[in-house]
């Protein structure tokens, strides 16, 4: 058996884009896995011939007889793979060479860790570096307020899915990664490597513009329910990392407080309150 299972769900994946990522795939300097890609639009060819034009025995095809959704596809490429980490990434992005290398030595090292991820360059309609937390601790705190782990370059223990009936939620969709976080919370470990992995193809049809009040209104839900279990964290992110302004007029800028700091016009430190 393979040693990782990278998993890949299709949904009309652009031709450019899916070719990208599979080349990506199969340049890894990590060697020992099997490339599980899912078609969840059957009766798109032109992609299904895309993927069976690389002559590479690590890829293994399926398509769906109909489109279940991106949750139900996941959980059917989690079921399939053999493999003993699961590294989960995007039809449309590309990884770095060394992104599955990295993240099997760092499970191997760290038994106490179930997922770990890293972080994305984003390009394509807007470019920036995103990188999220490093350590378990500031992970969690932080998954109060927003989803703190690049699920497009994250690497899954099989185990801590399969040992605690987690699975992807469709009810969650399309934030159904952040409640696989919000699970996982108190089954495992996180760590997030400082370096980029991926690059995140940023466009005008990524799941976070087409579907963004959807999006919003699981995100708003799966806070709630993380804030309620985990007041502790959320404490100290309200504490020590969230950052809020006073505008004057409602127009220019007069406190900025950031934990227990504040300044004047954004740079003059005036006090520091104690939290209670």
């Amino acid at each position: 058996m393979p040693k990782v299972s990278i998993l890949t769900s299709l949904y009309n994946t652009n031709p450019m884009h899916l070719r990208q990522c599979i080349e990506s795939i199969l340049a890894q300097t990590f060697t020992d896995f099997e490339f599980l890609i899912l078609n969840d639009s059957p009766a798109n060819t032109e992609i299904e011939n895309i993927v069976k034009s690389y002559d590479d025995k690590r890829i293994k095809y399926f398509k769906n007889d109909q489109n279940i959704g991106i949750s139900a596809s996941r959980n059917k490429l989690v079921h399939m793979a053999t493999g003993q980490y699961l590294a989960i990434f995007d039809h449309d992005d590309i990884a770095m060479p060394d992104r599955i290398a990295r993240e099997v030595a760092y499970l191997d090292s760290h038994p106490d860790v179930g997922v770990v991820s890293g972080g994305l360059h984003c390009f394509g309609t807007s470019e920036s570096i995103c990188m999220n937390p490093e350590f378990d601790i500031d992970i969690k705190i932080y998954l109060t307020e927003c989803c703190s782990i690049a699920h497009t370059a994250c690497m899954i223990r099989k185990s801590v899915l399969v040992d605690n009936n987690i699975e992807y939620e469709p009810e969650y969709s399309p934030a159904e990664d952040y409640r696989l976080w919000a699970r996982l919370m108190r089954c495992t470990r996180f760590y997030n490597i400082q370096d980029v992995l991926v690059k995140y193809r940023w466009h005008e049809n990524n799941t976070t513009n087409t579907r963004w009040p959807e999006m919003q209104r699981a995100h708003m839900a799966i806070q709630a329910q993380i804030c309620n279990e985990f007041p502790a964290y959320r404490s100290v992110y309200e504490n020590v990392y969230r950052t809020t302004y006073v505008k004057l007029f409602g127009i220019i800028p007069l406190l900025k407080k950031h934990g227990n700091k504040v300044w004047l016009f954004n740079v003059i430190p005036l006090l520091k309150f104690k939290a209670v």
